[in-house]
């Protein structure tokens, strides 16, 4: 398919050529970043965006949406093109100069202080302002909080919030500096359908106070759902930007991806004997509070089990009493033939578990390692990988070539830092490194976050044919869609307890839908 060159009615010849008229917000002119290892991150880019409008930035991982966002925050600096604000040329040092011009980024990966409090983490952004009175922040965050409508204790710490408040903070916290343009990287990735419903809800309400709205995404129904114009980007250029109004799901599909994107799977399981075993399992969060209340489940070989619900029902403390990351309170937790109940994670490991964490900074690779050593945590101290000590280096290699190819994960070197890949890239990893690991049972939680529709459909068929190999699968995910494609039978979590199950043959979205809100 012919790629149309940029037009749009929003954007004409003259106005790509000097960006200068007063409508934008933004606008970057020739933008080239090329990484020392060689990687074209962007190329050429010439993009406006609008003020007062929410445009979403479409792509592949790897299309170099995150890094020419970074280059508009003043994270990374370009290697050639020009940046105007406001239709005057600038040059954007570093994050603080960005703040100082009214630009803000919520990054993928949360940048808060888990163990300082929102009150805290808003303080330190504001004290490079100049706010040292505690009580000028207070009535800042309150006086926002109020205007945005958000419901957020300044005395809560950052690691006892769910994922979806810590959005939350991140935002308000870019308001309370004041910023006119909000860049929001992937910001729906581990939210809920309600949610995602609620932080649409304040995207207008950004919008309608004057804000403007760069929204990072590669989920086309909501870039559909909420923005005005969207660009597509691909291999770091830029394809085509367009009113909302005049795409759909199919123009944009041929737009991001190369080549026909995977058919859809089909539920086929045959469930066997149990491989998983939860029994009245009571786990507290880390506050001490009752997280996971009585829980009881099971997982048979050969079916996927989904986890439906909204966050801070108990998911992230069921996923970590399995895994051997939190401790039980009382109940059981049985692999197989193997209680695993409090056992030491490398136990649980060897006994046949493999785990795609939710948080993948922190659990899920070591950043400064090679992306080909990560590939090999799980397997480089066990024959064929090393025998008597001694690590069969040529092996390693190998093992990463093949799973790089057969996930298509991005990366100019298998022995590249991972710290150097994005974020959707460091999820093909784990997923590829945790699929082919050889286990029993999969604790798959949130497998999908930040990855385009391709690499999505691409794990999907993974999952189904572990599941056909007869692998029992436990799928943790704030994507309803993806709960309802994949999974043989849906658990609902309320509070801690499983309060309803379905079969998707036979689902009912609104008894699912009220039994997530705890209305039944």
């Amino acid at each position: 398919m012919a790629i149309t060159p940029l037009s749009s009615p929003f954007f004409n010849d003259k106005e790509q050529d000097n960006g200068k008229d007063a409508e934008y917000a933004v606008f970057l002119k020739g933008i080239t970043k090329i990484f020392p290892n060689g990687t074209v991150a962007n190329h050429d880019v010439t993009l406006g965006i609008l003020k007062g409008e929410v445009h979403a930035i479409l792509g592949e991982n790897g299309a170099g949406k995150t890094t020419l966002m970074r280059i508009i925050s003043g994270i990374l600096k370009p290697d050639s093109g020009e940046i105007l604000i406001d239709g005057k040329p600038v040059r954007i040092r570093d994050p603080m100069e960005a703040s100082r011009l009214g630009i803000g980024m919520v990054h993928q990966h949360f940048t808060l202080i888990p163990e300082f409090t929102v009150r805290e983490n808003i303080a330190l952004v504001l004290a490079t302002s100049g706010w040292l009175n505690l009580k000028k922040v207070d009535e800042k965050i309150t006086s926002v909080s109020k205007s945005m409508g958000l419901e957020i204790d300044p005395d809560s710490k950052i690691e006892s919030l769910p994922i979806g408040k810590r959005q939350q903070v991140e935002i308000l916290r870019l308001l309370c500096q004041d910023v006119k343009i909000l860049i929001l990287d992937e910001p729906t990735s581990v939210l809920t359908p309600i949610e995602v419903d609620s932080f649409f809800r304040m995207i207008r309400d950004l919008k309608s106070s004057g804000k403007t709205i760069v929204l990072i995404t590669h989920k086309m129904k909501e870039a559909l759902q909420i923005s005005d114009r969207i660009t597509v980007l691909r291999a770091g250029r830029v394809i085509k930007t367009i009113p909302t109004s005049e795409a759909n799901e199919a123009l944009l599909a041929s737009l991001v991806v190369e080549g026909m994107i995977p058919a859809t799977v089909v539920r086929r399981g045959t469930p066997g004997a149990p491989v998983l075993r939860v029994e009245s399992l009571r786990v507290s969060d880390d506050r001490g509070r009752p997280a996971v209340d009585g829980l009881s489940l099971v997982v048979r070989s050969g079916e996927i089990v989904g986890i439906a619900g909204v966050a801070g029902n108990g998911q992230k403390e069921l996923v970590e009493a399995i895994t051997g990351l939190r401790r039980v309170e009382s109940g059981t937790v049985r692999l197989a033939l193997h209680d695993i109940t409090n056992k030491p994670t490398r136990f649980i490991i060897e006994r046949g578990i493999s785990y795609i964490p939710e948080d993948r900074l922190h659990r899920g690779v070591i950043l400064t390692m090679g992306v080909h050593e990560n590939l090999a945590l799980k397997c480089i101290g066990k024959p064929p990988m090393s025998r008597k000590s001694v690590i069969d280096r040529g092996l390693v290699l190998r093992n990463a070539e093949n799973l790089i190819s057969r996930f298509s994960i991005k990366v100019p070197d298998p022995c590249t830092s991972v710290e150097n890949l994005s974020g959707g890239n460091i999820q093909k990893l784990i997923v590829a490194r945790e699929l082919s690991n050889g286990g029993e049972v999969l604790i798959a939680e949130q497998p999908t976050a930040g990855l385009d529709i391709k690499a999505s459909e691409a794990v999907h068929q993974e999952l189904v044919a572990l599941r056909s190999k007869g692998i029992g699968i436990l799928l943790v995910s704030s994507d309803l869609d993806e709960i309802i494609k994949l999974s043989d039978r849906i658990c609902v979590i309320f509070g801690g307890r499983i309060v309803g199950e379905f079969v998707p043959e036979n689902l009912d979205i609104e008894r699912l839908s009220r039994l997530m809100l705890g209305a039944e």
